[in-house]
């Protein structure tokens, strides 16, 4: 298994969970970028119930690989396939080194990689880094219509929004991999044993 540094200059992604809709024209977005076929999805938008009549409340949580400052899936990878970038700090794969082993989708506390079966190969969000090289944002983030979505480094992000979390209650523990998340929580978000709503 690798021998795993913390992430020293991570990017990571801005939510804005308050103007989220839940459209899903993200996951559209991401999911026509990488062409996916169906049942395949890097970014993912759940809608999730709280509460009780009369006071039920529901919030949405659009979610992608999270380019963690010590990600699970780098630390498990025997094949190097998985690594941190160390120009800009995302989380990427590199498909001629992965075996299909599934270490990585079995590490990751945030189930974010996903294994290809007809190629035996993982795939993952890698923060759209082509688009980025060329100037322009993660396809999820230009086709938000709302401006939800942020990509940058995480340090200039939290500072931006300094009253963001990267830990909601339908995510797990961050302290396993200190997610570079930031999001701008709705209360609802933040207490109890939300469900999960099938749209």
């Amino acid at each position: 298994m690798a021998d795993v540094k913390e992430n020293k200059a991570p990017q990571g992604f801005y939510f804005n969970q308050q103007a989220c809709v839940g459209c899903r024209t993200c996951q559209v977005a991401c999911k026509d970028k990488n062409d996916l076929d169906v049942g395949y999805l890097f970014r993912k938008v759940e809608t999730f119930e709280i509460g009780e009549f009369p006071k039920p409340a529901v919030f949405h949580y659009s979610g992608a690989c999270n380019h963690c400052h010590t990600p699970a899936c780098v630390e498990v990878c025997p094949a190097g396939a998985t690594y941190i970038n160390e120009e800009d700090g995302t989380v990427q794969h590199d498909d001629d080194k992965c075996i299909g082993c599934e270490y990585c989708t079995k590490a990751c506390p945030y189930s974010h990689p996903v294994l290809i079966k007809e190629l035996k190969v993982v795939h993952r969000c890698d923060g759209c880094i082509n688009l980025r090289a060329a100037g322009e944002q993660p396809a999820c983030v230009a086709a938000c219509p709302m401006r939800a979505l942020e990509f940058g480094p995480i340090e200039e992000l939290r500072a931006a929004h300094p009253d963001g979390v990267n830990q909601i209650s339908v995510l797990p523990d961050a302290s396993q991999t200190d997610p570079s998340v930031v999001i701008d929580a709705r209360p609802a978000a933040l207490e109890g044993e939300p469900k999960r709503l099938t749209m």
